[in-house]
């Protein structure tokens, strides 16, 4: 199941455990991405919380944790690399994974329809 936030994450739930990531519009808007620097695994964040920080050419922002959880895995390879992000967003360039403290709490995310309709 995919889903996304006003914030322009995008979650991947598979059982309790998320995939979360940017979106192509979010990577598109900031531009080639010359850092990335990712959270601890074993780190609990709250829903909103600042969970990673991605550098562009054109400016510093921070990656929100979409929903409470704790960081289980991240993805090494966008910190060697962080033109993944750009050009596999929704794909290799995963950030992290989030086992989610409530799986109800995915409800109140976005579908793809909602955030296509969010960034026309």
């Amino acid at each position: 199941m995919l889903k996304f936030t006003a914030e322009h994450e995008w979650l991947q739930i598979d059982g309790d455990v998320a995939t979360v990531g940017i979106t192509a519009h979010a990577a598109e808007q900031l531009g080639d991405l010359v850092f990335v620097e990712l959270p601890d695994v074993g780190s609990s964040f709250d829903k909103g919380a600042d969970a990673a920080t991605v550098e562009s050419v054109k400016a510093a922002s921070e990656v929100y944790c979409p929903l409470d959880g704790e960081i289980t895995e991240i993805n090494e390879a966008i910190t060697a690399d962080p033109s993944l992000v750009n050009s596999d967003p929704q794909g290799a360039g995963w950030f992290f994974k989030l086992k989610l403290k409530n799986l109800a709490d995915v409800d109140g995310l976005l579908d793809e329809s909602a955030y296509k309709e969010l960034i026309a």
